[in-house]
């Protein structure tokens, strides 16, 4: 017994090295992916995707690696930037590997900089030459839009009862120390900010817009809860 546990911790001692060169190895070839975007490498992406890659893009769309290495080019001299690697979480099972990485992008977009961040999830496969990624789902992460600060009287005429159209559910929105605060009965309120004057969100939250409407005097009659393209209708009842 004690021979066999020595050979399993020998066994093991041994095997850690490797996984944590493929771990950098892996790594390594998905910076080096997103360093060749800009100047549009398209070897680099050649040398790293499987013939049988399957991509699947932010947008929703998936395909190939044809399609994929025919999207390499040079970016336009306007715009510019680089892509960041971080490993989040990696999972190898003998000659297939799992790695979750979060890509931070900086753009600069004709002087100006913007950024984003992805959720980039492979796997991998170990061939004869090297690791091959045989599969990407790619997610734009969503972040809070930037909030405006408006005055508590044009705040106030927000204030009131709201029911969801032709059902029973109802919304309170009230103000609370200068910030409209809004929930549904028994639940917790929660600040809304402004995102313009008429359109507002919910911190940690960025998938939901609260629109609100008026009829032709300007008096509030209900707002829109838009879920990504799809729309709820609260009227405003008291």
């Amino acid at each position: 017994m004690r021979f066999t546990i020595l050979a399993f911790a020998v066994a093991t001692t041994l095997a850690a090295p490797a996984l944590a060169d493929d771990r950098v190895l892996i790594t390594k070839a998905q910076q080096d992916m997103s360093d060749a975007i800009v100047p549009g490498n398209v070897a680099v992406w050649d040398k790293y995707l499987d013939p049988h890659v399957i991509i699947a893009e932010e947008d929703g769309s998936f395909k190939g690696k044809a399609d994929m290495l025919k999207e390499i080019s040079p970016m336009p001299k306007s715009l510019s930037g680089n892509i960041k690697v971080e490993l989040l979480s990696y999972s190898e099972d003998g000659d297939t590997a799992v790695a979750l990485f979060r890509e931070h992008e900086t753009e600069h977009y004709y002087g100006q900089t913007i950024y984003a961040s992805y959720l980039s999830n492979t796997t991998w496969k170990k061939r004869p030459d090297s690791w091959k990624l045989i599969e990407v789902q790619l997610i734009a992460e969503r972040t809070d839009p930037p909030a405006i600060t408006l005055p508590a009287a044009d705040l106030q005429k927000f204030a009131g009862t709201y029911k969801l159209r032709d059902s029973e559910p109802t919304y309170t929105l009230a103000m609370d120390g200068g910030k409209l605060m809004g929930g549904r009965p028994g639940r917790k309120s929660s600040e809304w900010n402004a995102e313009t004057r008429d359109v507002f969100f919910i911190k940690g939250d960025p998938r939901i817009r609260k629109i609100f409407q008026y009829d032709t005097s300007g008096k509030v009659t209900g707002f829109i809860e838009r879920r990504e393209s799809w729309d709820l209708y609260w009227d405003k009842v008291g």
